[in-house]
C-alpha cells in the first residue's frame, strides 16, 4: 500500500494552454493548482488508481494538468561560451574520452586554423586529450567526439523532447504506434 508522503511526492506533467509539457511537479503543488483553479487535470485515457482525501473533498491523482492562465514566459538567452556552460553542456565529461577529471576547454577546429570561440566549435577535454590533440582538428590527431557541439536549448524545450520521446501515450494524442 502507498503511504500519503508517497502518493503526494508522485510525479505530474504540467502543460502550457497550448498543450506543450513544460515540466514535472509533485503532486502537492498540482492539486493546489487545481483548486486554484489555474490548472485542470488532463485524462489521457489512463485509470486513476490513487485519490487524495481531505474532510470535503475527493480528488483523484491527476498525471498531466494543463496551466488555464496565460503566463508570460520569462526570456530565455543562449549563455555565453565560457568554461562553465560549456562543462554543463557536456556532463563535466571529456568529449575524447570520457573522462571526468582535471577537465578544461577545447576548440575542435583550433583558433589558430581559424577556429571561432563559439559553441559549434567549443568542447569539454580533459586535460591529457586537450594536450594530446593539441593544435590540430580531431581528424588530424585521429580522435572521435562522443557528441557534436551545438549551443545549448532553452529549457523547456529540452523538457518537452525528453517527454515525447519517452512518454508512452496512445497514439492518437502524440505516443508512438507500436506494430509488429
Amino acid at each position: 500500500m502507498i503511504s500519503a508522503n508517497q502518493v503526494l511526492e508522485q510525479p505530474v506533467v504540467v502543460f502550457s494552454q497550448n498543450y506543450l509539457p513544460i515540466s514535472r511537479i509533485n503532486v502537492k503543488r498540482a492539486i493546489a493548482l487545481l483548486i486554484l483553479g489555474k490548472a485542470e487535470a488532463l485524462d489521457f485515457g489512463q485509470e486513476t488508481e490513487l485519490f487524495v482525501r481531505s474532510p470535503n473533498l475527493v480528488m483523484a491523482v491527476p498525471s498531466y494538468i494543463r496551466l488555464t492562465f496565460t503566463s508570460t514566459e520569462r526570456i530565455w538567452k543562449i549563455p555565453p561560451v565560457n568554461r562553465r556552460e560549456v562543462l554543463r553542456r557536456d556532463n563535466y565529461a571529456c568529449q575524447y574520452c570520457g573522462n571526468n577529471k582535471r577537465l578544461t576547454i577545447d576548440h575542435v577546429i583550433p583558433l589558430s586554423k581559424g577556429g571561432l570561440h563559439t559553441w559549434n566549435n567549443v568542447v569539454a577535454a580533459c586535460e591529457q586529450c586537450n594536450q594530446y590533440k593539441s593544435d590540430r582538428t580531431p581528424h588530424q590527431a585521429g580522435m572521435l567526439l562522443h557528441s557534436k557541439p551545438k549551443a545549448p536549448i532553452h529549457p523547456t524545450v529540452a523538457f518537452a523532447e525528453k517527454f515525447w520521446r519517452s512518454e508512452h501515450l496512445p497514439p492518437d494524442i502524440g505516443g508512438n504506434s507500436i506494430s509488429c
